[in-house]
């Protein structure tokens, strides 16, 4: 038996199975810092789900179908994705893929050696960027990435949030002009606390 390129095995068939399937592969219990600071009773690890092609893979189509509806709705094409290292990569990576436009990696910090670019990929002042992120807290981490990409000419139409803890990334995004997206938040992975 062949498996066609487009079908892998096990993978989900609708976005209550893919959350599930996210869920059960990724959301530890216990105590956790996370990178805001905050304390948390959960943690989301996204190498549990970002590095599995059977999530990976419709995560994509997902990232594919925002990218179109925000373009739709703003009236204005995205040029670029981007995404942050290390857990953005494959995510944005994914969703290049699946929608055909070309990827950025922003780096946390420019490098010391080579070139020194704090950002890899090519970058035109004006082109429209929208940025995949994958665990979105307070949105700390989305928020530096969209000054890079400002700071070098890029028009950030929107963060697309693989899951939305649900702790303020939302605000915080909008309330710096910034338009916020999520794929899925806590609720959807079965998450109470």
């Amino acid at each position: 038996m062949t498996t066609s390129p487009s079908t892998v095995v096990g993978a989900p068939t609708s976005h209550a199975e893919l959350a599930k399937l996210i869920a059960g592969a990724c959301v530890l219990r216990g105590s956790f810092t996370l990178r805001s600071g905050q304390t948390s009773s959960y943690y989301i690890d996204k190498y549990l789900f970002s590095t599995r092609p059977e999530v990976l893979r419709p995560l994509g189509e997902l990232f594919a179908q925002r990218v179109r509806l925000i373009e739709t709705e703003t009236g204005t094409k995205a040029a670029r994705l981007a995404g942050a290292e290390l857990g953005g990569i494959p995510l944005v990576t994914v969703a290049s893929l699946a929608t055909g436009l070309p990827a950025l990696f922003v780096r946390n910090a420019k490098k010391d050696y080579g070139t020194a670019k704090q950002l890899e990929g090519a970058l035109n002042a004006g082109d429209g960027v929208i940025f995949v992120e994958d665990v979105a807290t307070t949105g700390g981490q989305a928020l530096e990435a969209v000054k890079v990409l400002q700071g070098l000419g890029a028009r950030v139409l929107a963060v697309i949030a693989t899951i939305d803890r649900l702790q303020g990334a939302r605000e915080n995004l909008q309330g710096a002009g910034v338009r916020f997206e999520a794929l899925f938040t806590k609720r959807d992975l079965g998450i109470t606390e």
